[in-house]
């Protein structure tokens, strides 16, 4: 739709996801509902095997909640749809990688956004920070996940303060994955997506299924699960072709073909 907020472009097995809403890219309720769908499809399509998430223009990533809607009316606990905010935080059953590409200012839910992805690859001029604490808010999901990210100092530090932090430092304290100079940035996350979307799909499920499922769970009892194939997606890939394909592939020193069944 060319009045929508968020561009969708597929490449082969990738599919490319730009939030576009000028002048921010800020997040209303709308929007969220739009990128909802849009992950859900993803997440439901077999062709479809890994996704990029990034922001329109240089200046912006997603600075999370627009807060001009909220004035306007928009209810901070309102209904985000499937997925949660931005459409992927709480996605069920999101077992396909998604790479996220911070191509500027990340802050807010726009972070929180940016680490519901699996892979984080930033321009060299982007920013982040959790200001919520200065306008009287909970960054909730940040809460939950940040201090089990980076360090918890840090971590409570950006809750409690709401300071900067530039690309380097994140990547030093391990929240991204690396730093880009900004002209290389989307071409380095198309590379890794292909890159990605050439691999086993169900293994990927599987990792996925386990590292979200596994974080409630003592190591015992996560490894009992997998062993006992007690993991939906861990059955499937064991009861599956690709998993006769990538033995054979290895006996017969060949590179595998995998169809994600």
């Amino acid at each position: 739709m060319s009045d929508s907020s968020v561009k969708t472009e597929r490449r082969g097995h990738v599919l490319e996801v730009t939030l576009d809403r000028p002048k921010a890219n800020a997040i209303d309720l709308k929007t969220s509902r739009e990128m909802g769908e849009i992950f859900r499809d993803f997440r439901d399509d077999p062709e479809l095997r890994t996704a990029i998430i990034t922001g329109a223009g240089e200046k912006f990533f997603c600075p999370g909640w627009d807060l001009k809607a909220a004035a306007d009316g928009d209810e901070v606990d309102g209904d985000y749809g499937v997925g949660g905010f931005g459409g992927i935080q709480e996605m069920r059953a999101m077992n396909k990688p998604i790479i996220a590409a911070v191509n500027g200012i990340c802050c807010g839910g726009g972070l929180e956004w940016a680490l519901s992805a699996d892979i984080i690859l930033a321009a060299d001029h982007a920013s982040f920070a959790l200001p919520e604490i200065r306008s009287g808010t909970v960054a909730d999901a940040a809460s939950v996940k940040l201090p089990k990210r980076i360090p918890y100092h840090i971590a409570m530090e950006m809750l409690l303060t709401g300071r900067w932090m530039d690309a380097e430092e994140a990547a030093r304290w391990g929240m991204i994955n690396r730093v880009l100079p900004a002209g290389d940035l989307m071409q380095e996350a198309r590379d890794l997506a292909d890159h990605l979307a050439s691999g086993p799909p169900l293994v990927y499920a599987a990792l996925k299924e386990v590292v979200r499922e596994a974080e409630g769970m003592t190591f015992q009892e996560a490894m009992n699960k997998i062993t006992r194939r007690q993991f939906e997606t861990v059955d499937v890939l064991y009861s599956s072709e690709d998993q006769l394909e990538g033995a054979r592939a290895f006996a017969e020193k060949r590179d595998p073909v995998w169809k994600g069944k």
